[in-house]
C-alpha cells in the first residue's frame, strides 16, 4: 500500500495517549483482573492498540506500508445478508496456518503451500462498545459451503460436507466471510487475520505472555512441553499452545479452542500491563510487527481506521466479554469432524443479530473437547 500524499497526520505523543498514566511520586495501584484490557480482538491486538502513540508522523507513512488488505465488499456484492443498524459490529478473526514462506520454519503441518483457517472467531461488540461475545467455530465442522468469489474474481461451485475451514482454504478471506455470513445470516462488518509467524514474533516484542497450566501439556507434535504451574511463554511455545490439540482434554480441536480463548485473554493482559509507552522502541516493534501480521478488510486498511476500531473498544473490560463455542456434537461417522447443532446455534445467531446477550441454553450440552482450565483465565 502505497503512502497518501495528504499531509502527514498528527499522531499524539505516547503521554497523550495513556490517560491512566499516573505523575511521579504517586503510588500505582496493582492491576485487577477487571480492568479494561481489550482493545481489539485478534492475536494482533496487542500490536495494534499502540499504533496511535507511534510518534513521529513519518512512521504512519512505514506502518501503513505494512498493512495488506482485501476488499470483501466488492467481492461479495450484494448478495449478502442486510446490515442492521442498532450501533453493533461483527467481525470475523482469523488466524491462517500457511506453511508457505516465514510459517514454513514453524512445522506442524503439511508443507504444500495452502492457507488453512487454523482459528476462527466471530466477534460481536454490542451497541455503546462495552460489551462483546466471542463464538468460536470449530475448524472441523462439517457444513455446507456455498458458492463464492475470492478477491482475485475466480469463482468456486458451492459443496456439501466439507470442513468449515475449507472455505478459506478454498477461497481465502472473501470465501471464508461469505461462508460465516451463509452459516449464521448475520453479516460481518470488519475481517480480521493473523499468520503463525508474525503471532510468534508478537509475543517475543512483548517479553512473553505469562500463563498457568493447571495441568501438564505434552504435545509433540506442536513441539510443546509444560508441566503444570505459571510459564512466561516465548513466541514459540504460545504458537505451541493455541495450536497443541494431542496434549490436552480428548485430543479434539475443541480443546484447542478452550486454550485459544484462555491464552487471547492473558495476550491482551499482558498488552496493558507491559509499558510500552514507556519505551519508544518497544512500542514501535510491536506496532511494526502488528502491521505486517494482520490482514484486514478494506475498510480497516489504514492504520488511522485500525487505531480509531481499537480505540472504540477500550471501554470492553475482561469480565464483561464472554466467550463461547459454536455448539457442536461429534459425527457418529467420523469422531475427528463434528456436527452443528443447528437448534443451538440458532439460538446465539439470534441473539447477536438483535444484540442481545447468548442465553445459556445455546451451549448447555454441547461436546466441549474436555480442555477447559487447562489454562487459567
Amino acid at each position: 500500500m502505497s503512502a497518501e500524499s495528504t499531509p502527514q497526520p498528527g499522531i499524539p505523543e505516547p503521554a497523550t495517549t495513556d490517560p491512566g498514566r499516573r505523575g511521579k511520586g504517586r503510588r500505582r495501584k496493582p492491576p485487577s483482573k477487571g480492568r479494561k484490557v481489550m482493545r481489539v480482538m485478534a492475536w494482533t491486538a496487542a500490536g495494534v492498540v499502540v499504533l496511535g502513540g507511534t510518534g513521529a508522523g513519518y512512521l504512519y507513512f512505514k506502518l501503513n506500508g505494512n498493512l495488506k488488505s482485501v476488499d470483501i465488499n466488492q467481492a461479495l456484492g450484494a448478495d449478502r445478508p442486510v446490515k442492521i443498524d442498532n450501533g453493533s459490529e461483527n467481525v470475523l478473526v482469523l488466524g491462517s496456518d500457511s506453511r508457505a514462506g516465514t510459517n514454513k520454519k514453524l512445522g506442524g503441518g503439511k508443507d504444500d503451500g495452502v492457507a488453512r483457517s487454523d482459528t476462527a472467531m466471530i466477534v460481536h461488540i454490542y451497541k455503546g462498545h462495552k460489551r462483546a461475545s466471542v463464538v468460536s467455530v470449530p475448524r472441523d465442522t462439517l457444513i455446507d459451503r456455498p458458492a463464492c468469489t475470492d478477491a482475485k474474481g475466480t469463482t468456486y461451485p458451492a459443496a456439501s460436507g466439507v470442513m468449515f475451514n475449507s472455505a478459506y482454504a478454498t477461497g481465502g478471506a472473501t470465501c471464508a466471510v461469505k461462508t460465516v455470513e451463509s452459516l449464521t445470516g448475520i453479516r460481518m462488518d470488519h475481517y480480521l487475520e493473523v499468520d503463525f509467524a508474525g503471532f510468534q514474533k508478537l509475543v517475543d516484542d512483548l517479553g512473553g505472555v505469562p500463563v498457568t497450566t493447571t495441568k501438564k501439556i505434552d504435545d509433540p507434535q506442536s513441539h510443546l512441553r509444560l508441566p503444570a504451574g505459571t510459564h512466561t511463554l516465548s513466541g514459540r511455545e504460545a504458537l505451541g499452545l493455541v495450536r497443541t490439540r494431542h496434549g490436552v482434554g480428548d485430543g479434539s480441536d475443541l480443546g484447542r479452542i478452550q486454550l485459544q480463548q484462555a491464552f487471547m485473554k492473558a495476550l491482551l493482559t499482558q498488552v496493558k500491563h507491559v509499558g510500552v509507552f514507556s519505551s519508544p522502541k518497544k512500542l514501535y516493534d510491536l506496532a511494526d510487527t502488528a502491521t505486517r501480521t494482520v490482514t484486514t478488510d478494506s475498510d480497516l486498511g489504514t492504520v488511522n481506521s485500525l487505531a480509531d476500531f481499537a480505540a472504540g473498544l477500550k471501554g470492553i473490560g475482561s469480565t464483561h466479554m464472554k466467550m463461547v463455542t459454536m455448539p457442536v456434537q461429534y459425527d457418529p461417522a467420523d469422531p475427528n469432524r463434528v456436527l452443528l447443532e443447528k437448534t443451538k446455534a440458532q439460538l446465539i445467531w439470534t441473539a447477536l443479530e438483535h444484540d442481545r446477550p447468548i442465553p445459556a441454553a445455546a451451549t448447555t450440552g454441547s461436546a466441549t473437547g474436555g480442555a477447559k482450565g487447562v489454562v487459567a483465565s
